[in-house]
């Protein structure tokens, strides 16, 4: 069998079809991504059919048409231009040339591609869409159909009166976070999220376990948020005032200088008012014990698989609320505090808090002693403790992905 995966060029897109790709992959089916060519190096060595540009591209055209950032600040609008029109102008044509030659059996795109979508109606084949989290608010989803709409109708074939579209619905949000709006129509198929894992589904520990009977607080803001200067000040935030240690990560590609390195206290601006010089090397403040950060020790690393990090002994994740980031480590039952910076964070943040298994900020930079209450929160309070261990039971109890692999082979 022939499976095309398809999304949006970005990360946080791209690593929740991973392990569902890697379950055809064992089956012995063929798998392959239709994504931007400035992908290739985060799918796991599957084949790409390239279509399109990357997002800097695609935000900078939407905010040229409508005036607006959907990413820092998300309205039906912009976000139905950017998933909808902006990238169906510059990936269609060559998405379905490409899908054309390759012939999938099967299409699997996720909840906010709209390439996927198009390709299955002009070609005729099956269609499933991954849905990574809670939900986009209907409005939201409303909005994107009909932007794309006159795509579908142009080229002969029925458009979807909302997202999801296809045949199944491939939920990787547990029932605890809220139900995913599914249209009539469509069967769901539950299926296990896990965080992120690298190269064929490894796991490699990122540092020792912790040291000094502290526990330890991952800060991660994700692959588009989490610019390195803004984790360095939550981290030396969080430092004072709450008896744990910190581990942050930076965006990916970041300065080397200015990851795997203590984070110090912040130093004054320069004359011109430009971040203070950030702390290099590699040693970690307080390695002596064990690896871990001394008491009051922050380290900043680089961005890698989020398995990696949550196998390092963690006790709670900080995070801007990304769908891949809150279900990874809810799957290991780690609680969380949430601090919304844009896109869709602020259903997650809605839905963790709703749950119980964490707290939510108010969005943007968060006031400093509200960050420290929070975290001091969710280390110490056992019932954010219990509900976290709660969610992780649903997604235990949910169908593998192979599981779920099997299921489509036989349904086509």
């Amino acid at each position: 069998m022939r499976v095309l995966f398809s999304c949006v060029p970005a990360i946080g897109h791209a690593y929740p079809l991973l392990p569902l790709a890697r379950a055809f992959a064992r089956r012995g089916d063929h798998v392959a991504f239709l994504t931007s060519a400035g992908m290739a190096g985060v799918l796991d060595g599957f084949p790409l059919l390239p279509a399109g540009p990357m997002p800097d591209a695609l935000f900078a055209e939407a905010a040229a048409r409508t005036g607006q950032d959907a990413a820092a600040e998300p309205t039906p609008q912009s976000v139905s231009a950017f998933f909808g029109e902006v990238r169906l102008d510059a990936s269609a044509d060559d998405a379905i040339e490409a899908a054309r030659d390759w012939s999938p059996d099967l299409i699997v795109a996720e909840l906010t591609d709209t390439v996927g979508p198009l390709v299955a109606a002009v070609l005729g084949t099956p269609l499933a869409t991954l849905s990574f989290g809670p939900g986009i608010p209907a409005e939201f989803r409303g909005a994107i159909a009909a932007n794309i709409a006159p795509y579908f109708t142009a080229r002969g074939v029925e458009a979807p009166a909302t997202l999801p579209a296809g045949r199944w619905v491939l939920d990787l949000c547990p029932d605890i976070l809220g139900p995913v709006g599914i249209p009539d129509g469509m069967t769901r198929l539950p299926l296990r999220p896990e965080a992120h894992r690298g190269a064929d589904g490894a796991v490699t520990p990122a540092f020792p376990p912790a040291g000094g009977g502290r526990p330890r607080v991952l800060v991660t803001f994700g692959s588009h948020f989490g610019d390195p200067e803004i984790v360095r000040d939550l981290l030396s935030t969080l430092r004072d005032g709450v008896d744990a240690d910190f581990v942050g990560t930076a965006l990916p590609g970041a300065d080397p200088a200015l990851t795997d390195s203590a984070v110090a206290d912040p130093a004054p601006a320069g004359p011109g008012g430009e971040p203070a010089p950030a702390v290099s090397g590699g040693d970690v403040a307080g390695a002596g014990n064990g690896g871990g950060p001394a008491a009051g020790g922050v380290r900043l690393v680089p961005f890698q698989p989020m398995a990696n990090l949550l196998a390092g002994d963690i006790a709670a994740v900080v995070t801007h609320g990304g769908a891949g980031t809150v279900l990874g480590a809810l799957s290991l039952g780690l609680p969380l505090v949430i601090v919304p910076q844009g896109a869709d964070q602020f259903v997650q943040a809605a839905a963790v808090s709703a749950a119980g298994c964490g707290v939510a900020t108010a969005p943007g930079r968060p006031d400093p002693e509200q960050l420290r209450a929070a975290v001091r929160t969710v280390l110490t309070d056992p019932s954010i403790a219990a509900a976290a261990a709660d969610v992780r039971k649903q997604i235990d109890a949910m169908p593998a992905p192979g599981e779920v692999a099997a299921t489509l082979a036989a349904a086509l």
